[in-house]
């Protein structure tokens, strides 16, 4: 498990880096970002990724890695749109609103820890292009809640799917790194 933590972190520290740098660039202006507008975006990216799965090219340099890290933080920025609402006008500082997505990367971390142990680390035996298949299952279900004005009957909400969105993206970098 500490391997695991490790790899994790390095991953998710990477994630939180590129959101610095952005924050400081363009400010917060995802603020204004609906969450069904959020799930959208990262549902271009994983399409992407299996493009270029599929492809084995990208016409526009960027490859998947990139691609995976924008996930993560597009899932931690829904998660914090869902806790404080969706704004008119940008209303957080690039800190602020960097220490609430690193606090919506800490509770995925934690369910990860949580699910790692009761799993046993299944998801090393996994492939990136599995990781990603999850990720779209997760998002088409992640739309049928937001279809559903956010109602279930027996499911996790639309939280629970972003958090496992987060630690699958990260996972996916791992086994990338990993060479897998």
């Amino acid at each position: 498990m500490e391997r695991t933590l490790s790899q994790y972190d390095a991953a998710l520290e990477e994630c939180i880096a590129l959101f610095r740098k952005k924050a400081f660039d363009y400010g917060t202006a995802w603020r204004v970002l609906r969450v069904p507008s959020l799930t959208d975006q990262i549902m271009i990216k994983a399409q992407r990724i299996r493009t270029l799965q599929t492809v084995g090219e990208s016409k526009v340099g960027e490859g998947i890695r990139p691609e995976l890290i924008g996930i993560v933080n597009y899932a931690a920025m829904a998660l914090v749109q869902l806790e404080l609402g969706v704004v008119d006008v940008p209303d957080l500082d690039a800190t602020d609103a960097t220490g609430r997505v690193q606090g919506a990367m800490q509770q995925a971390r934690d369910l990860m820890r949580r699910k790692n142990h009761d799993y046993g680390e299944a998801w090393r035996a996994m492939r990136v292009g599995s990781l990603v298949d999850l990720i779209l299952m997760k998002l088409l279900r992640i739309k049928q809640i937001e279809d559903n004005a956010g109602a279930t009957l027996v499911s996790e909400g639309i939280d629970a799917n972003f958090l496992d969105i987060i630690n699958y993206g990260i996972f996916a970098m791992v086994r990338l790194e990993e060479g897998a």
